[in-house]
């Protein structure tokens, strides 16, 4: 197939904005071409300047960690913003449809309702797993996307491999895999899987793992193809110069960040363990994330006692197949024993 041939018929004839960066990609003595500031910033560093539109050099540092070619990745202002680039991309408004597999990640939802694109949804199996055959029925000519969550928000799971790869190899659109949580899974990434699938979109961020959720920094890997029409469609500098800055600092500090993760899913076992033998607590679900879903016994109430206590949980309970569900975060040694004592009280 040639993704190239799903997007909106608009977007292929779109005519990009051209930057003064884009016009001009070498060095110079003199700017006088983008109508900045140009005596500074009143910052102790220099902001004055437009940032590179393509972010070059991020993308080097991040390919020499992924291993994934530059051309084969956009960076968005958070995930968000490249899940909402797909849907303006490739859905024509009123008339194409995409489907999500709750209970999951809401902003798939949210950003199909801004750019009014039908949602289908097919609900996971009660262990959470892909529904296969009713994801077959639900597709027709008009799905643009499926959009998978592995491992799994609220749910913290991961998805079964061979049935992401039965989508991959069998629908016409569009497979898009959140990989927001996969520093911390068992299960190996679907960027591997890149030049085996035209029609696979990954995406990965900096608010987990690597602690960076203030910068605002998302990523997806694809085809040529995906990334060049993203690229055409975002805003012309849409990772500001700071974030640029101050993410290729933290890729130089990658131990750390590993350190931190071994740390986090000794603490998510540990914490699943304690909680499992609490008597309010019906079920820990396994988990690949850093949090761990529980079901307690008056879940609602529970949550309103945590936060009388100063410990913010998420209440889940309303979410198709989580009743009585709370997801909590995996924190700190300190935090997860403060939560403990607090749950043991209750």
């Amino acid at each position: 197939m040639d993704v190239r041939d799903l997007q909106r018929e608009n977007i292929k004839n779109l005519s990009p904005y051209s930057t003064a960066r884009d016009e001009f990609k070498g060095q110079a003595s003199v700017y006088l071409d983008a109508n900045e500031n140009s005596f500074g910033s009143p910052l102790p560093a220099d902001y004055n300047r437009y940032p590179d539109p393509l972010q070059l050099d991020l993308k080097d540092a991040i390919s020499k960690i992924k291993g994934v070619p530059i051309e084969n990745t956009f960076l968005g202002n958070g995930s968000d913003e490249a899940i909402d680039l797909l849907f303006r991309a490739f859905c024509n408004p009123g008339k194409d449809n995409v489907i999500i597999l709750p209970p999951t990640y809401g902003m798939y939802e949210v950003s199909a309702n801004i750019n009014d694109v039908e949602v289908r949804k097919v609900n996971l199996t009660p262990d959470f797993q892909l529904d296969l055959e009713k994801i077959a029925e639900t597709i027709d000519a008009n799905t643009k996307i499926i959009f998978i969550c592995s491992p799994n928000n609220p749910t913290g799971n991961s998805l079964n491999r061979t049935d992401i790869e039965t989508i991959l190899a069998n629908f016409k659109g569009l497979v898009v895999i959140d990989e927001a949580y996969i520093n911390f899974a068992r299960q190996k990434t679907f960027i591997q899987e890149l030049t085996e699938y035209a029609n696979l979109v990954v995406l990965q961020t900096f608010s987990k793992a690597w602690g960076l959720a203030a910068l605002r920094l998302g990523m997806a890997f694809s085809s040529t193809h995906v990334i060049d029409i993203l690229n055409k469609v975002k805003p012309p500098y849409n990772i500001n110069q700071a974030t640029q800055d101050l993410a290729l600092v933290a890729l130089e500090n990658i131990q750390q960040v590993n350190d931190w993760i071994k740390l986090t899913v000794n603490e998510r076992d540990r914490l699943s363990n304690a909680l499992g033998r609490l008597e309010k607590v019906k079920k820990v679900y396994p988990s690949d994330a850093n949090f761990i879903l529980a079901q307690i016994d008056d879940a609602h109430q529970i949550y309103h006692q945590l936060v009388e206590q100063g410990i913010i949980v998420r209440d889940r309970s309303k979410v198709v197949l989580c009743d009585d569900c709370l997801r909590i975060t995996i924190g700190t040694v300190e935090e997860n024993n403060q939560l403990l004592t607090v749950l043991e009280q209750l």
